[in-house]
Order: C-alpha cells, then structure tokens, then sequence
C-alpha cells in the first residue's frame, strides 16, 4: 500500500510504501473481545467478620426447662444476642443473619468474581491490533465513528506527517495539523471537556471529555502537549487506537510507522 507523507506545510511529500497489514481485513468481533477483557473494575466486597462483630455467641437453645431458653417465650427461631436481663428474664435481639439489623449480607460480592478472567491468544492480539490500525485509516470506519462526518469527504488518510512537526511550538503545530487533516476533521481533534446534563454530574461524572486525536509518535521522539492525546509506539495499545469505538482519528510521524512495523512484527525489519 503507498502513501504520502505529509510536510509541514500540510502539502503531499515523498512517497511511503505502508506494509500489508496496515490493510488488513477489520475484524470487530476479535477487537470488541479484547476490549471487554481490558476493563478493568474496582474490585470490592464486604468484611469477612462483617455482621459477626459482637460480644455475644447469637446461639440460644429451644429446649425445655432451661435456663435462659426461647422455648415458650413466642420467639421465632433466629440467632439472637443478648441486649440487658433483668431477673430471669432477658431481652434479645436478632442478629448474625440477613434478615437481621447488622447481620450479614445474603449475597455479598466476592473481590475474585470482579476481577476479568478473559484470556485472548496471541494471534488473536496480533489480528485485533492491526485491525485498530487499519481501521484508523480507513475513511468508512472514520465516518462511522464521527457521525458530524457523514456525507462529507475525508481526504487521503492515512495522516503520516514528517518528524520535523514536533520541534514546532503548539500555535504553529496546531496549524500544521490543520492544514493537514482539514478544517472539518480539525473540529474533532482538538479535545473538549463540558458538563454534563443531568443528575449524572452529582454522582462523580461531572464532566464529558472527547476523545480527540491521538498523535503516534516513534519511541525515540518527544512531544508534550494537552491538545491532544499522544502515545509512543511501545506504549501503543488496541484501547488508545479505538478508545471507544473502530476509526479514531490518528496521525502518525514517519518515524512510527517504521517503528509499528518492526516492533509489532508486522513488516520488513530491514
């Protein structure tokens, strides 16, 4: 597959010839699996003593002529512990079982059932990894993720660009992004952060952030910068090209690209 690489300037540069598995066929199914077992959860669960925290035993016996027994006492037959006596008499509360005040859960969460046991092969990692690449530069997959795009042309992704963009300042790499991508795909790059509706923003989701771009830069290159998301090849993973859904907007340098083939053993390593 040939490309271009794309300057400064936002104008069609030298040739590039991609490897075939940036082509490769998308495969959602394998993607979406190994979606489903990168989530990660909190695991959580109660106490093991919880509901069991108390001086008293909560056994009493039901038999007859015995001392301190519920027997005839009209009682149902729960484990209690004992509140105060007075006399021969004693007053009881019901404690230990669910049904209880303070007793325990009937069916508490256990930490190990929250914790993913999904196990993926390693071809099936290697087969949904390029697909999330190639879905990224693939115009129908772009469309399909960002619905403001529907019915407008994307113009020749992939976005490879040269290296030299990272040594500009942000005004002008903003810029040169621009120029690069287009003004109707520039509008989804730049991250946004709102409020959001509703009642959700008292529940600990008070903001909506976008996804943005995701700038690919090769592991031996630097950028810094919060108008975007920016990843190394090496720390590249199938949650950072998808985020989501198949067809995040991705722009690479020259320099990744060689590096995606030779680190994930997907083209020629010459």
């Amino acid at each position: 597959m040939k490309t271009k690489i794309y300057t400064v300037d936002g104008k069609k540069g030298k040739d590039l010839t991609l490897s075939k598995d940036f082509s490769t066929p998308v495969r959602e199914d394998i993607v979406l699996k190994i979606i489903e077992s990168k989530k990660t959860e909190q695991p959580y669960s109660p106490s093991p003593v919880a509901g069991n925290q108390y001086s008293a035993s909560g056994k009493l016996v039901h038999r007859r002529h015995v001392w301190k027994s519920q027997y005839g006492r009209g009682m149902s037959r729960i484990p209690r512990k004992k509140m105060s006596r007075r006399g021969t008499q004693f007053n009881w509360v019901g404690a230990t079982v669910p049904n209880t005040r303070g007793g325990r859960r009937a069916h508490p969460p256990r930490v190990e059932s929250r914790i993913s046991t999904i196990r993926i092969n390693k071809k099936e990692m290697k087969i949904g990894f390029w697909s999330a690449i190639s879905a990224t530069i693939n115009e129908k997959y772009l469309k399909r993720r960002y619905s403001s795009l529907e019915g407008k042309k994307i113009e020749n992704p992939p976005f490879i660009v040269e290296s030299k963009i990272l040594d500009l300042k942000t005004r002008k790499m903003k810029e040169s992004i621009e120029k690069i991508i287009g003004k109707e795909l520039f509008s989804i790059a730049l991250q946004t952060k709102r409020i959001r509706k509703g009642i959700g923003k008292m529940r600990g989701r008070k903001y909506k952030k976008s996804a943005g771009l995701l700038f690919v830069v090769g592991n031996d290159e630097k950028l810094k910068t919060k108008l975007f998301d920016v990843k190394k090849v090496n720390q590249l993973s199938i949650l950072d090209l998808t985020k989501g859904a198949l067809g995040r907007l991705t722009v690479y340098t020259e320099n990744a690209i060689k590096d995606i083939e030779t680190h994930f053993r997907g083209g020629n390593k010459k």
